[in-house]
């Protein structure tokens, strides 16, 4: 990790390299990933047990591909009281926040009488992917499956890597405590599949959410279109703006909890403090060194670790506008008074107290977050991406007579007659 001087009209450009030195080749995973979806949606189960033995040396069949109630219903008994009561307490803050979003179907009436709005509903059916071996966390279920349940989806189904040592008890517990039967040990790209195309063991959902490896996400972006998805999501990165009231300590310790994800993680300062920028870079080497994570750490920070030393807080704004991180840190003297400012982050802490380990676990906003600038269009998953809208019109006397000559009009200049007298017919009747 290294301090770079960086002046304001050098924003754009640096940015632009960060970027493309993220870049993944899809070419050869594109190719591999379109060949295990055609053979899951001409084969379907048969295809899962071949794919998964190639893949993960695991033998599936029809007996354990669906994971059995009892292991779901006692997935309790060997985990720690304490991580079970946290579990309970962020699926509780999750439902919290989430419900709190969720907007109600609406009618009213225009200047004509008319009847306008739009119904609200849940879908009908979501599949959420939960990584397998060390990225199973059961946060992962948290911020995906409380957002569905919140919404009122009915039917979840859950896929997940098998593993030879049996799926993450606390996941299963989480299954259990959201009621989620549907339980499929099944991961990769033949998941997706199966998700989006059905097998005779596994129901086809309207959308798929969930993070995944580089198949995962192509298989996710091969089969939009066909059903729903939430995001292709990349990464992860924090990009945490400091002063000189900032503590070093808790700048140093939050970029190292991003960099403990994997070595492709951005965790990134920006300062206008040089005091600052060199206390924070002796930190993160002392952090480092004492830290269990430190060889995937030291990886990540050497890769995608910067300091950016600029000459002015609008200059750093700036900076977080242009990158659109995917988790941005304020820890500076009043955040608040920046909040307005900002306009493309995936998800925004506030002050020296947030760490953004709380929005990871239980803060309430969902995790899952557009990640490699795609903040600049894009939102943090929630219960608004588990709802769909259905507008809502009804024409009264008084609007079919005073629209229905515009309609008309509009009609018959595109060429399209039979528009035109539906109409004509519907005035004709009413005189």
């Amino acid at each position: 990790m290294k301090i770079f001087s960086l002046k304001h009209n050098a924003i754009n450009s640096t940015i632009r390299k960060i970027r493309e030195s993220q870049e993944i080749s899809y070419k050869n995973v594109n190719k591999t990933v379109a060949s295990i979806i055609d053979d899951v949606k001409k084969f379907g189960d048969k295809a899962i047990f071949k794919l998964t033995k190639q893949y993960d040396n695991f033998d599936l069949n029809l007996q354990n591909l669906k994971v059995k109630r009892s292991l779901i219903t006692n997935s309790s008994t060997t985990l720690n009281s304490d991580l079970k009561k946290s579990i309970k307490k962020a699926i509780q803050r999750v439902s919290f926040y989430q419900k709190k979003k969720l907007p109600r179907s609406f009618l009213f009436k225009d200047n004509l009488g008319n009847k306008l709005g739009w119904s609200v509903s849940p879908l009908d059916s979501v599949g959420i992917y939960v990584p397998g071996g060390t990225a199973s966390y059961p946060s992962s279920l948290i911020m995906t499956a409380v957002l569905a349940r919140v919404a009122g989806v009915k039917k979840i189904s859950i896929v997940t890597p098998p593993s030879q040592h049996g799926l993450n008890k606390a996941v299963l517990f989480v299954a259990d405590c959201l009621k989620i039967d549907n339980i499929y040990q099944v991961g990769g790209a033949q998941a997706i599949a199966a998700l989006a195309y059905g097998t005779k063991t596994i129901e086809k959902v309207n959308k798929i959410v969930g993070p995944g490896n580089i198949f995962v996400a192509t298989a996710k972006k091969q089969v939009f279109g066909d059903v729903g998805i939430d995001m292709v999501a990349g990464p992860s990165e924090v990009l945490i703006i400091g002063d000189k009231s900032s503590s070093s300590e808790i700048i140093a310790a939050d970029l190292l909890a991003q960099a403990e994800h994997d070595i492709n993680a951005s965790s990134i300062l920006v300062t206008t403090s040089k005091t600052l920028a060199q206390k924070v870079l002796a930190d993160v080497k002392k952090l480092t060194k004492e830290s269990p994570r430190r060889n995937i750490i030291s990886k990540s920070l050497k890769n995608n670790g910067k300091i950016f030393l600029m000459n002015s807080l609008e200059s750093c704004i700036d900076f977080s506008n242009s990158f659109a991180p995917e988790h941005l840190e304020l820890l500076v003297n009043s955040p608040e008074r920046l909040l307005s400012k900002i306009c493309n982050a995936g998800s925004i802490f506030l002050g020296k107290n947030s760490a953004e380990a709380f929005g990871d676990y239980i803060a309430g906003p969902s995790h899952v977050l557009p990640t490699g600038g795609s903040a600049s269009f894009s939102s943090p998953l929630s219960s608004l991406d588990f709802i769909k809208y259905s507008s809502v019109t009804k024409i009264s006397d008084k609007g079919l007579k005073l629209l229905g000559k515009n309609v008309e009009v509009m009609a018959e200049s595109e060429s399209l007659f039979a528009h035109k007298n539906s109409i004509s017919l519907r005035l004709r009747n009413k005189k």
